[in-house]
């Protein structure tokens, strides 16, 4: 039984696995955005964020245990200089896993693991709601492109029988 033992092992010994999540985690972050599978990609996202909660940190022992771990010091200056200030007010979440679909060769399930772009931005509420001058105003504009829309001639549609989903493709080839 594996009580206890958090992390999954991906077919590979323990030092293989901690050096490709090393070299994952560098691209990563030099890239901003890496296409994997979704199990590695569900296990890179803990390592990335804890990187960039270092980086939030900022101070020296933060910057040497991210050079411990990431293997180019470029990327350790771009993660403490550009990409931890900009998660300054976020508590966590800071990548998306975005899921792709099936790789043809081998069936795999493949998805973008990326860093989340947009700032993060605490609501405030507004004191004036907004005047209804400038509604009325826009109401004109979105009918136009309605009328210009409905005046372009529309493609055929497709059948849905000529598309073919790569799932089934996947459990033909097994079978």
């Amino acid at each position: 039984m594996r009580h206890n033992k958090a992390g999954r092992r991906l077919g590979r010994t323990t030092s293989h696995r901690i050096a490709m999540f090393r070299n994952m985690v560098t691209s990563l972050f030099a890239h901003e955005r890496i296409t994997t599978t979704d199990a590695k990609a569900k296990e890179l996202r803990s390592i990335a964020e804890k990187m960039i909660t270092l980086g939030k940190r900022g101070d020296l022992h933060a910057v040497r245990q991210a050079a411990s771990y990431i293997r180019d010091k470029k990327v350790v200056t771009k993660l403490f200089s550009t990409i931890a200030p900009r998660y300054k007010e976020r508590d966590g979440g800071y990548t998306r896993i975005i899921k792709l679909g099936i790789r043809p060769g081998d069936c795999a399930p493949l998805s973008v693991i990326e860093l989340v772009e947009e700032q993060f931005e605490k609501k405030v509420k507004k004191s004036k709601p907004a005047a209804p001058a400038q509604a009325v105003a826009a109401k004109p504009a979105v009918e136009e492109t309605r009328e210009a829309a409905a005046a372009q001639p529309q493609e055929p549609e497709v059948e849905i029988s000529e598309v073919k989903d790569p799932a089934e493709e996947c459990e033909a080839k097994a079978d």
